[in-house]
């Protein structure tokens, strides 16, 4: 059924990969408002781990029962759970100091550290022309920062690390690719992290107004349903089909952060971008040619 739904189904997937895109934007700008209220990062992390475990709980139980819902293998769920805490927290901190879109520009260097780090992670073979790629990709990147000819801005490097730490999760979960559904992964993950940040939270606890509260328990399930989206997207189409629709995000990014915050990113920051944008759709395409498992566009931290 899995296969016969992936060759009749390519444009829901695709509309349901739109979907996503257009949904998780909107994480980033709850987030984004936390943090000017004056909370601590590591609460908004945990804030976003610990509900979205919650939210993911019920889905997870109906695919697996109560017995699947422990970790396996534990240790590399631990792992990942610990990388996506650094992705999220690295990400949410650079929001304090740039525009979404310009945060999510630099953030989208995660495909070419993939690409980078595959060979010595995975073993993986990378051929000279996605090597070129890489090294173009890394050009749009400096050009988006522009070193030297901006102010500096600690966002830059804070988007740049969430993006390193988001590659090497994805790394991760290509590792263990197959060993259960993406939703369980997904529950496993959060279940990881918000053990990992309820500790990190104890030391940096400050108690949310209700309206904080609520916007916690918004962004997890904007979170919850924008993975949702992404899983129910790959039912229909393969993942590297998928994997330029992704980059749609950037457009609600950039409408999302003028409408709330009056942010808009400048030109060089939309070159920068289209050259990280072609350079990762060419390595997907690369990838499906020589039947690599592609790498999951759409994570969102």
């Amino acid at each position: 059924m899995s296969k016969r739904m992936h060759a009749q189904k390519p444009l829901a997937g695709i509309v349901l990969m739109l979907c996503a895109m257009g949904v998780l934007p909107f994480l980033d700008v709850c987030a984004k408002y936390l943090g000017r209220m004056g909370l601590p990062i590591v609460e908004i992390v945990w804030a976003r781990l610990f509900f979205g475990m919650l939210l993911t709980l019920p889905f997870a139980w109906r695919l697996v029962g109560a017995r699947g819902l422990l970790p396996d293998p534990p240790v590399m769920h631990t792992f990942r759970g610990l990388f996506l805490c650094g992705a999220t927290f690295f990400f949410f901190w650079g929001l304090k100091y740039l525009p979404i879109a310009d945060t999510l520009a630099i953030f989208f260097v995660q495909p070419l550290i993939i690409t980078l780090l595959s060979p010595f992670v995975l073993g993986e073979k990378v051929g000279i022309r996605r090597w070129v790629a890489v090294i173009i990709g890394f050009i749009g990147t400096l050009i988006i920062i522009r070193p030297g000819f901006q102010t500096f801005n600690p966002g830059m490097l804070m988007a740049l690390a969430a993006g390193m730490s988001l590659a090497i999760y994805m790394l991760l979960t290509r590792k263990m690719s197959g060993r259960t559904h993406a939703m369980v992964t997904t529950f496993h993950t959060n279940v990881a992290g918000a053990v990992l940040m309820s500790v990190a939270v104890l030391f940096n606890w400050q108690m949310p107004s209700l309206e904080q509260w609520l916007l916690f328990v918004l962004m997890a399930a904007i979170a919850t349903f924008g993975h949702f989206l992404i899983v129910k997207a790959y039912d229909h189409a393969e993942a590297s089909l998928l994997a330029p629709f992704a980059y749609a995000e950037m457009i609600m990014a950039v409408a999302a952060g003028w409408y709330f915050f009056g942010d808009f990113p400048d030109e060089w920051t939309f070159v920068g971008v289209g050259i990280l944008i072609a350079c990762a759709i060419y390595i997907s395409y690369r990838e499906r040619v020589r039947r690599i498992p592609p790498t999951v566009t759409g994570e969102h931290t």
